[in-house]
């Protein structure tokens, strides 16, 4: 799925986080970033795309935030400010440092194909790759590491070798529903399978659309070792005319041409706080859901790489990460806390307690493949009928 040009919750969210996107403070700036070794060299930041990618792991913090500053400028793609509230991490980045920023939208396989394609030419900066797609970074040698002052904090499945890749929140599967056009609103996959709702859930070229097919194998007895009960559910639904193939973009349930959606909660719950066209409620499934993260991704050839790097510091800071759980994601740091004040406007544990946390990489990532190849050879062929 694209990232959607990317806020209650619970078996029963509905109406219930009415999310204000408010920054508080609480960033790093003096602290010294994760080290391999003190070069004690002068840095300097003009690296070009064509150079091979430096060692962000050996400067300081200090180090990165004047390089950063000296840069200027971070290009991202599937960065929009819709998705998680990137848009409060990009004010930080101009309001704190001076920073510009901009966004190409586009899906995890196709950022990843961006970095190979342009290679030491490299225009981007940096991404947010589905959790599968994190092993494929790092195996196709697109990415830089750089590991933030933060990372003994960070679980360790959260995170790939030299900070390659790190994970700054999950979200959980949620339906997106248009209660103008939906009478009932489906709060489980087995409602969804005895109703007669349209379901859109994107390309599963997609992270999102991957996610939400191994969800709904949980919901029917499977596991991601076993997708046949969501390989006998798509095809019902495929068979029946219901399943909504377009993409989950906040234009598309804007225009209402989507009424039932699967999303991530970080997306769910920012539409139905945006989208004023319709009423829209976020839930979760009661009977399938995954709790699953995206990936921070640094270009191996970053024209901007300390930007990108500081970057990633300040999604990992508190006020990055209190974004972060007002956008409806669940930060990964583990000695974070929200502020009590915004205690009620974030997912609680129990919203998530049945949710099934997603902490293989490569097992999810081999699962994501099987969801896709499955798809596009058994039911993709249905929907064109």
């Amino acid at each position: 799925m694209m990232k959607m040009t990317k806020k209650s919750l619970a078996v029963a969210l509905t109406g219930a986080m009415c999310l204000a996107l408010v920054g508080c403070g609480g960033g790093k700036t003096e602290t010294t970033a994760e080290t391999t070794a003190e070069t004690g060299a002068e840095t300097s930041v003009e690296t070009t795309a064509g150079d091979a990618a430096g060692d962000l792991n050996s400067l300081t913090l200090d180090e990165i935030i004047e390089n950063a500053k000296a840069e200027g400028h971070v290009e991202s793609v599937g960065m929009p400010d819709e998705w998680a509230d990137w848009g409060s991490l990009w004010n930080a980045m101009s309001d704190t440092y001076g920073i510009t920023h901009n966004d190409t939208d586009m899906s995890s396989s196709e950022e990843l194909q961006m970095f190979a394609t342009e290679g030491e030419n490299g225009t981007k900066d940096m991404g947010d790759v589905g959790y599968g797609f994190a092993g494929q970074a790092v195996d196709e040698d697109l990415v830089q590491g750089y590991k933030t002052s933060y990372w003994d904090s960070v679980p360790d499945w959260a995170k790939g070798e030299d900070g390659k890749w790190m994970v700054a929140y999950t979200g959980v599967t949620t339906f997106l529903v248009n209660t103008d056009q939906v009478e009932n609103v489906p709060t489980s996959w087995q409602d969804i399978r005895e109703g007669d709702y349209k379901v859109a859930l994107g390309p599963l070229t997609g992270a999102n659309a991957q996610a939400a097919f191994i969800a709904s194998a949980y919901a029917f007895g499977g596991d991601m070792d076993n997708l046949e009960p969501a390989i006998e559910f798509w095809t019902e639904m495929a068979e029946a005319g219901r399943v909504n193939t377009l993409d989950i973009t906040q234009a598309n349930f804007e225009s209402g041409e989507i009424a039932v959606g699967v999303v991530w909660s970080f997306t769910g719950i920012p539409y139905s706080k945006n989208i004023t066209q319709y009423n829209m409620t976020a839930v979760v499934p009661s009977d399938g859901s995954l709790q699953n993260g995206y990936a921070s991704v640094i270009n191996k050839y970053a024209p901007h790489p300390n930007a990108a790097a500081l970057t990633r510091e300040v999604m990992f800071s508190d006020e990055g990460q209190t974004y972060l759980a007002l956008a409806g994601a669940i930060p990964t740091r583990e000695d974070f806390e929200v502020a009590e004040e915004y205690a009620d406007q974030v997912i609680s544990k129990d919203a998530v307690a049945d949710a099934v946390l997603i902490d293989d990489a490569d097992a999810y990532s081999a699962a994501c493949e099987t969801a896709r190849t499955r798809w596009e050879e058994e039911i993709a062929p249905l929907l064109v009928q």
